[in-house]
């Protein structure tokens, strides 16, 4: 099976029930009814949903459980934490994801999808409530080997944003950029791989973006 098949595979799972699935469509500012609704479970073992919108074809996203779950086994949560001389190791193979809170269920859905393939991640807000961390450098931004910046015009201006894409970049570290709404480009991410979330072709970005974090 090839890559691409490999990456359809995991990512088709999709809903056998009539009842319509509505969710909020960033393209066109309001609820509409959600095309190829696909069951999931977030990387802490959350359930949420993936599939277009109806009317644009922009990926959708809603999080809660729905009947289409009771067929799927919950998974345990991802531990990526392991007990360490001194203190916590992060596995060095771990990708970073850094976003805003408002873009968090685009940033769960796209990490529960690395999880299927094999790309465990780490999530920016996994240690802002954890006052441990709250005065220093935490160590998933000195482990984790990549990074990959959720871009929304909310999202890049968020501080805690910006100050782990600067550690990464002073670091010389691979960041990669996921574009899920229409924004200005900084310029320090501007010769950085770009992979364009804001249509309706979820899987072709994404079988690109895991590629890319895997060498492939």
């Amino acid at each position: 099976m090839s890559n691409d098949e490999l990456y359809d595979d995991e990512l088709d799972h999709d809903f056998d029930e009539a009842d319509e699935v509505e969710a909020y469509c960033m393209s066109c500012r309001e609820k509409t009814v959600m095309d190829n609704p696909t069951p999931i479970w977030t990387r802490r073992g959350a359930p949420g949903t993936r599939g277009t919108c109806s009317i644009c074809g922009t990926t959708m996203f809603l999080m809660g459980k729905t009947p289409a779950h009771n067929r799927l086994t919950r998974p345990e949560p991802v531990q990526i934490i392991e007990p360490g001389r001194g203190g916590l190791k992060i596995p060095a193979t771990v990708t970073y994801l850094n976003f805003g809170v408002q873009d968090g269920e685009f940033a769960e859905i796209l990490a529960e999808d690395l999880k299927r393939i094999g790309i465990q991640t780490w999530m920016a807000e996994d240690h802002v409530r954890d006052p441990q961390w709250a005065t220093g450098i935490h160590p998933a931004l000195t482990e984790c080997k990549n990074m990959v910046v959720i871009l929304t015009p909310l999202g890049i201006k968020a501080t805690n944003v910006q100050e782990a894409l600067n550690f990464f970049l002073t670091t010389n570290k691979p960041v990669f950029v996921a574009l899920l709404q229409d924004a200005d480009v900084p310029d320090v991410l501007r010769r950085k791989p770009r992979f364009d979330f804001r249509g309706d072709d979820y899987k072709r970005q994404f079988r690109q973006l895991a590629g890319s974090l895997t060498g492939g």
